[in-house]
């Protein structure tokens, strides 16, 4: 794969140790913990924290957004999660596909939890479920779809402070809402990069020409035909991506003054298009080699 140009992705979250320390505080509180994650970039959209903080908890992992993702890489996301001995449920919380399927998914991650309240006459106790996600995966919507009421308060805008939220869902099962700011450490450029492109960091803080063309340059080595059927030109296999670049709005027809390529324009209606759904189902990560 070509080598991707240096972006500058600073992102300075304040209130981290806040929300992990609220986290671990709560943690003695619920049965288990439900982690959402973005089933496009499986890996980026979980807070490496997250196996130190859940320790000892049955964890479900919801691939959300699945709806957009690569089936075929979500099918060995789904397997590789499943070899880390975690249990897993895909969903588009958006239309609400996969989602009534949870209640029944965490009382089978909680199956060992159940049995012990049966065993001691309280069987009747509802369980509790910490769920956990950093911004932009979808959580509030999620959680709101499973209550089926506006139960959740969105408030996953980076740098949001917002309380925990008891939610009941029914008798048997109650949610622990957990605001939504612990974000991934970006000591590895990948997640800065994929979290810029499906849009979790706002484009004005980054250089959306450098992130297009790092764009190009993972379509042309992972969906050739995305650039051929979209933007009507072979990718050459030893092209920069600026190059990559250059050529889609020579296609496109985007010119400024004095006959020169917008390819700012050009960035702005990749990255717009690729959001919109409209590249198709694409996958930005694969799991590592088990």
């Amino acid at each position: 794969m070509s080598e991707y140009e240096k972006i500058s992705i600073q992102w300075f979250p304040g209130h981290m140790t806040k929300a992990e320390r609220m986290i671990e505080e709560n943690m003695k509180l619920v049965d288990g913990v439900c982690e959402i994650i973005d089933a496009r970039i499986p890996m980026a959209s979980r807070n490496p924290d997250i196996d130190h903080l859940a320790a000892g908890k049955p964890r479900l992992v919801v691939l959300n957004r699945a709806d957009q993702a690569d089936p075929e890489l979500t099918k060995r996301w789904r397997a590789w999660f499943k070899a880390q001995g975690l249990f897993v449920l895909e969903t588009d919380s958006k239309t609400g596909k996969g989602v009534n399927q949870f209640p029944n998914a965490v009382r089978t991650a909680l199956k060992e939890k159940i049995d012990q309240y049966a065993a001691k006459g309280q069987g009747s106790r509802p369980l509790r479920v910490m769920v956990l996600g950093i911004p932009n995966v979808g959580k509030s919507t999620f959680i709101n779809k499973v209550a089926k009421r506006k139960a959740a308060i969105a408030g996953d805008r980076p740098g949001v402070t917002r309380g925990k939220q008891w939610i009941k869902i029914d008798d048997s099962l109650e949610l622990l809402d957990t605001p939504g700011i612990l974000w991934p450490k970006f000591d590895d450029e990948n997640v800065g990069q994929v979290l810029a492109l499906t849009g979790a960091v706002k484009d004005d803080i980054l250089d959306r020409e450098t992130l297009a063309s790092n764009f190009f340059v993972r379509l042309r080595d992972q969906y050739p035909a995305v650039i051929e059927q979209r933007y009507k030109f072979t990718p050459d296999p030893a092209a920069q991506g600026y190059e990559l670049l250059e050529a889609a709005a020579r296609k496109r027809g985007f010119l400024v003054s004095g006959g020169e390529l917008d390819t700012e324009r050009m960035a702005a209606i990749l990255l717009d298009e690729y959001r919109g759904g409209k590249l198709g189902r694409l996958t930005l990560e694969a799991p590592p080699e088990v």
